[in-house]
């Protein structure tokens, strides 16, 4: 059965309040000993950091932006930002192998990428980004896209490769005003 709703009814449904800003939003807990909390003044804060970071970068309403990161908070502010600009946020799962990561980068068409150094699972460091690495350097010698950034978010603060001109790390593009 359908319900008329009036113009009244119509506006209280779109008052949405304000999360309180001190209350925490995500609670992230992962490699051994390490716990993250966000409140939501913390979250939406890191969440405009970076759509105002990925619009320095060229990013706009429909652009694709894709997302290889394990599951970290990153993960989370990624996906807010992108809402934020109305770009589309696509995933490359970090368990992809390099062959499965060149097809996916491929299709994507993205020309900001964002990934970890590297992450913590099974009680071990895997390698992230140099996987990435590996897929973009098969692509590009296929023909595919030149024109990336890759926004790097340290997780395990070790030693990482770096391609000058396109790797930028994460903190810092956030930290740009």
């Amino acid at each position: 059965m359908l319900r008329s709703v009036t113009s009244e009814q119509a506006d209280d449904a779109r008052e949405v309040p304000e999360p309180d800003a001190s209350r925490i939003a995500l609670t992230w807990s992962g490699e051994p000993g390490r716990m993250e909390e966000l409140t939501y003044g913390m979250l939406l804060d890191q969440a405009d950091r970076a759509a105002a970071a990925l619009t320095r970068l060229g990013v706009r309403a429909g652009d694709k932006v894709a997302v290889h990161l394990p599951l970290v908070p990153e993960s989370v502010i990624a996906t807010l930002a992108c809402g934020r600009l109305d770009a589309i946020r696509t995933t490359l799962p970090v368990s992809l192998t390099v062959p499965e990561l060149v097809a996916r980068t491929r299709e994507s068409e993205a020309r900001v990428l964002i990934t970890a150094d590297a992450a913590f699972w099974d009680g071990a460091i895997r390698p992230v980004k140099a996987r990435l690495d590996h897929a973009l350097a098969r692509g590009t010698s296929s023909g595919g896209s030149r024109d990336r950034t890759v926004l790097v978010v340290n997780r395990c603060a070790r030693p990482v490769s770096w391609t000058p001109g396109r790797d930028r790390w994460w903190h810092e593009a956030l930290a740009d005003r």
